[in-house]
Formats: C-alpha cells, sequence, structure tokens
C-alpha cells in the first residue's frame, strides 16, 4: 500500500482535533502499521501529548522555508511504530513566512513527499492548526483524505460544511485533485443528553456513510492522558476512551486501504 497522508482538520478549536490526531496515530501504530505524526499546529499539544518538551528548533519551520529535510525533524516517540515531527512555537511565523514564497501552498507536500517515498511511514497523518490559513491549506495540498472530527453541540454542521467547500475549491482548482472528505468522526458525545443524539442523527442524515459508525464519548481518562505525556491506549487501556479509539482506527484503516 503506499503511504497514505491524511490530515486531521476542523477550524473550530476544542473539537477533539488533537486528541483525535494523538489517539488515532497510537491506535493505528499499535495495529501494526507504521505511523508519522505531523504536528503542524504551533500550539504543539500533540507534541507534549506524546510526551516531548517543545524544543526551539524542532519543528517544520526551517524546512518549510526550505532549509533542511522534514526526515532530519522525525523523532521516534515512547510508542509502538509511531514517528513524530514536533512542533513548537516558531511556527507561529509560518503563515507569515509562507505568504511571501513561491508555491506557499505546495511547500508541505515537497516536504512530505521524499518521506512517503521512502516507505518510512505507512500512514502520514497531520495534525492541523485550528484555522483555514496557510499551513492547515499546505497540509490539504498535501494529504490525500481529510479527517473532521466534529464535537456533539449545536454548531457542529457549520464548520463541516465550510470545510468541504474549501476541499472542493482546492480540489477543482487543481491544487490538489487527490484531495477528498475521509470522514467525520463525532467526538466528545454524552449519552446522557438528548443534544448529543440528535447532533449525531443530524450529522449523519446530512453526510451519510462518511462519518464514522465510532462515536467517541466525553470522559475524564481521555482529558487527563495528554497531561501525562501518553495517547489514552497507554494511559488507561480499558477506558471507554481507548474502546472508541480502537474501533474507529480499524475503521480508518479500512478507508485508507
Amino acid at each position: 500500500m503506499p503511504t497514505k497522508i491524511i490530515a486531521v482538520a476542523n477550524q473550530k478549536g476544542g473539537v477533539g482535533k488533537t486528541t483525535t490526531a494523538v489517539n488515532l496515530s497510537a491506535c493505528v501504530a499499535a495495529s501494526g502499521l507504521k505511523v508519522l505524526l505531523v504536528d503542524l499546529d504551533p500550539q504543539a499539544n500533540a507534541t507534549s501529548g506524546l510526551g516531548f518538551e517543545k524544543t526551539p528548533g524542532a519543528s517544520s519551520y526551517r524546512p518549510l522555508l526550505g532549509e533542511g529535510t522534514l526526515a532530519d525533524k522525525i523523532q521516534a516517540t515512547a510508542f509502538a511504530n509511531l514517528e513524530l515531527v514536533p512542533s513548537e512555537v516558531d511556527l507561529c511565523g509560518a503563515d507569515l513566512e509562507l505568504a511571501r514564497m513561491e508555491n506557499h501552498l505546495h511547500r508541505l507536500n515537497g516536504l512530505l513527499r521524499p518521506v512517503a517515498e521512502s516507505g518510512r511511514a505507512d500512514v502520514i497523518i497531520i495534525d492541523c492548526p485550528p484555522s483555514l490559513a496557510l499551513l492547515t491549506l499546505n497540509a490539504f495540498a498535501a494529504a490525500d483524505g481529510l479527517l473532521v472530527p466534529l464535537q456533539c453541540e449545536y454548531y457542529a454542521l457549520e464548520g463541516v460544511s465550510m470545510l468541504t467547500r474549501v476541499v472542493n475549491q482546492l480540489r477543482d482548482n487543481g491544487v490538489n485533485p487527490r484531495l477528498h472528505l475521509l470522514g467525520i468522526l463525532m467526538t466528545m458525545f454524552d449519552s446522557r443528553t438528548n443534544l448529543s443524539h440528535q447532533v449525531v442523527g443530524e450529522v449523519r442524515q446530512h453526510f451519510g456513510e462518511v462519518v464514522f459508525e465510532t462515536v467517541v464519548p466525553r470522559t475524564t481518562r481521555l482529558a487527563e492522558a495528554p497531561s501525562f505525556g501518553k495517547p489514552i491506549l497507554y494511559y488507561d487501556k480499558y477506558s471507554a476512551g481507548t474502546a472508541a479509539y480502537q474501533l474507529a482506527a480499524q475503521e480508518f484503516v479500512k478507508r485508507i486501504s
């Protein structure tokens, strides 16, 4: 199977985007595939969520500006089959710098292609910033598919329609003809509230089979795991969050195969 590149994105913050990127990466890696997680978010939550410090010079910032390769930035993690390109605060300046560069939408694609072609990873997962600025658009221009984590709340659908519009524009304009909506993963589901059930029902009605069968519950253990620098699978193997991300990982692997 050629290496698949998947962007995990939602321009709305606080929807479980990084939680999904980290935990899906860990569960897919634990299933036997080699996974590279690229933390493209200047907040660097995926980096700290895997137990790494925010280290000056460790991110993809310099390679994006043409200094060095992405392979130089890849680090092994403590978790099976999982590698990381960390983030740190210097990525905050990337949007401004990229805007002044030639081929500014394809900088990340140029960095990821040699890594993909080397066979170092079966799947490259990109944790995007919570915006639709240039870093995120670079991820979209490089990706085969887009995975959208969606919080079970009232305004959920609005954000997805904007994302799908951007995906269609990038595809139709020839920026990335491969890009498609791989799936929508409902997060922070609270089975006790009617609202959660209503939102899931509405999203399924609107998007059909694009929506993952698995729904990720809102749990304390999922919220705690990042502060210990571990994915939920390694923090609490028997939690509801672990079960959900393991099931989501199975669906994910089927969709990219």
